[in-house]
């Protein structure tokens, strides 16, 4: 299916403004399989992305700044996704004994538990999201991905 049948169009649409929908097309439908495979664990992407950086400490506190720093999609909430994640309990808090206007942030072993079966749960959405491309195409896009 073409752009233009997506958005129900007869006309033709120019070579620019079509590739920029068609960009944001594919990035719904991505977003939409990846919310699917985080659903059952009741977290967003942008927790999801919390959680691995935390990971990626490897026991190590991180703080906000460093989270923001860090995420995929930049936003000035990262508070509110700590706190969810939180009282989830995923990550634990603490205010840093050296500089009291500082939190530290760790990610708890339910957490790097829940990370591993979303893990697993979004390889399999990577699998729906990569079928119809081969290694080659797959390289030759983040090609021109890295144009931008």
């Amino acid at each position: 299916m073409n752009v233009e049948e997506i958005i129900k169009t007869s006309k033709k649409i120019p070579l620019e403004p079509r590739t920029l929908i068609h960009m944001e097309l594919v990035h719904n439908k991505i977003n939409e399989i990846m919310y699917g495979a985080l659903k059952p664990f009741e977290v967003s992407l942008q927790q999801f992305n919390v959680l691995r950086i935390l990971r990626g400490q490897q026991g190590k506190p991180a703080n906000l700044s460093t989270l923001n720093d860090r995420m995929v999609t930049k936003m000035s909430n990262t508070t509110r996704l700590v706190d969810k994640l939180l009282s989830k309990g995923f990550v634990n808090r603490t205010v840093c004994p050296s500089n009291r206007r500082k939190v530290e942030i760790v990610i708890t072993d339910s957490g790097l538990k829940a990370l591993r079966q979303m893990d697993e749960s979004l390889e399999d959405a990577h699998k729906v999201i990569y079928q119809n491309f081969k290694k080659e195409d797959l390289e030759q896009l983040n090609y021109l991905l890295d144009k931008f």
